[in-house]
């Protein structure tokens, strides 16, 4: 009985390490955004140079999506160091192409958002960690609704519908509300099926990606909710 009662709470230190990990990242990347987007904000050259040429807010776009992808796709292959560089490096260009919010909409407006955004977004991952339902299921449906929503902005760039504009954030919040419920409960699964004695930089991979998956549900549902309750500068 007694290495059983040791190995139980030697496993739960492992797990609750691992989530900590996750979400240490997470804050840090979400931190590091916000920080960043504040500062060029700040700046009429800065926000001249990204806003105002359009080949390098492209170029600034692509490498977040090439980032994004080389972290999800590639991790395995690459070292801790790496990969948290990369993750790092991602946030900081997040935070220069978001800088155009506080231009955009009010302080009050984005923090009181940001707030309610928080909110949520606690409530969600408290239930994907505790609920005893496979949300697994779920993944695929809203994963659909994911590539709907991104066509659907693609295409409302050309006609300019407030009506669609406000469509897609409702179904946007929707979306994002289920996949942190859903990245949650697969982060829960990840950090349980660890093997014992699994490398610190295999971890630190699995935190990062993890952290990666958690950040992008965080930002997007905050956008989304921004375009529903912010109040814009105009």
């Amino acid at each position: 009985m007694a290495p059983q009662s040791i190995a139980r709470p030697r496993s739960e230190v492992l797990v609750n390490d691992f989530v900590r990990s996750v979400y240490n990242w997470m804050a840090i990347g979400l931190a590091l955004t916000g920080f960043v987007a504040f500062y060029v904000s700040q700046s009429e050259a800065a926000m001249r140079m990204v806003f105002g040429n359009p080949i390098l807010f492209f170029i600034l776009i692509l490498a977040e999506l090439g980032l994004v992808f080389a972290i999800s796709g590639k991790v395995n292959r690459m070292s801790a160091g790496t990969a948290t560089s990369l993750f790092v490096i991602y946030a900081g260009l997040n935070g220069i192409t978001l800088s155009f919010i506080f231009l955009a909409y009010t302080s009050t407006s984005i923090a009181s958002t940001f707030f309610v955004c928080s909110g949520t977004f606690v409530a969600c991952s408290i239930y994907g960690w505790t609920t005893k339902r496979d949300l697994t299921s779920f993944g695929g449906f809203l994963t659909m609704g994911l590539i709907g929503i991104i066509i659907a902005s693609v295409v409302n760039i050309f006609f300019q519908s407030s009506a669609m504009n406000a469509i897609i954030s409702y179904i946007g919040v929707f979306v994002f509300v289920g996949l942190t419920a859903y990245d949650t409960q697969k982060l829960k699964n990840m950090a349980l099926t660890q093997p014992a004695g699994l490398d610190a930089a295999v971890i630190r991979k699995g935190a990062i990606l993890g952290a990666l998956s958690l950040y992008l549900d965080f930002i997007n549902l905050f956008l989304m909710l921004l375009r529903i309750f912010g109040q814009s500068r105009e």
